[in-house]
């Protein structure tokens, strides 16, 4: 049984005699097929669940993997990076002008990039305290509700829920906002960032308890994340 166990785990990786190494490229492989759950990833590489999954929570910590809403390990947000093509300039970038916008909101604040069916957090940041929205680094989230996702949808060409008029509506004010669409209690709006290439890069978003933000996230705190979004443009 052990030496079928090791012939599984090798189908998938070259064996390079650094066992933990192998393993954890048979791992990425097998859920570069498809998302996978604990059992379908065990008996994908022929690896025991506890190494499995021992393995595959660190590479979520460096997010090489990520979780689905739903539990499963998916392509975590640094090799999505690297596959599309995306500079860590932009993560460099982002981040003291997402800083500077939890200081001046009190809310979480979130940059998102599309992944596929699927937008993905690549950087997040949250105030020190309080009440607040939490968005894992890696998180992959539906395309189908959500203001990050409506302006996804306004900018990019991929099937969507949303009725083109409102997605106009998006592209002309230049951000969406969503309160209680996505998850009961949370609301949001987001705003595109475009590359000097005016193509769209990311997607960036302010988000908290629907309590504070309602009835619109947009009145509250739109004009900071303009603000924002000019400023990260120019220094991409």
């Amino acid at each position: 049984m052990r030496d079928a166990t090791i012939h599984d785990v090798r189908q998938y990786s070259e064996d390079s005699g650094i066992k933990v190494l192998d393993r954890s490229v048979a791992i990425i492989r097998a859920v570069s097929r498809g998302d996978k759950t604990l059992a379908a990833l065990s008996t994908d590489t022929g690896l025991p669940r506890a190494t499995a999954h021992r393995i595959a929570t660190a590479l979520e910590v460096h997010h090489i993997l990520a979780r689905t809403e739903q539990g499963a390990w998916t392509i975590g947000p640094a090799l999505a990076r690297f596959s599309t093509g995306t500079s860590p300039h932009l993560i460099g970038a982002a981040t003291p002008v997402m800083r500077d916008l939890v200081a001046a909101t009190g809310e979480s604040v979130q940059l998102y990039e599309l992944t596929g069916d699927t937008r993905t957090c690549i950087a997040a940041e949250e105030p020190d305290s309080g009440l607040h929205n939490v968005v894992p680094v890696g998180s992959r989230l539906s395309l189908s509700a959500g203001s990050a996702a409506r302006v996804f949808a306004a900018h990019s060409p991929i099937d969507t829920p949303f009725d083109p008029a409102d997605l106009e509506q998006v592209r002309a004010d230049g951000y969406a906002e969503s309160v209680a669409e996505r998850e009961v209690g949370l609301a949001s709006v987001s705003t595109p960032i475009f590359q000097p290439d005016g193509a769209l890069v990311a997607v960036l978003s302010i988000s908290g308890p629907a309590e504070r933000l309602k009835p619109s996230p947009a009145d509250k705190w739109g004009k900071d994340l303009l603000a924002a979004r000019k400023q990260l443009e120019a220094a991409l």
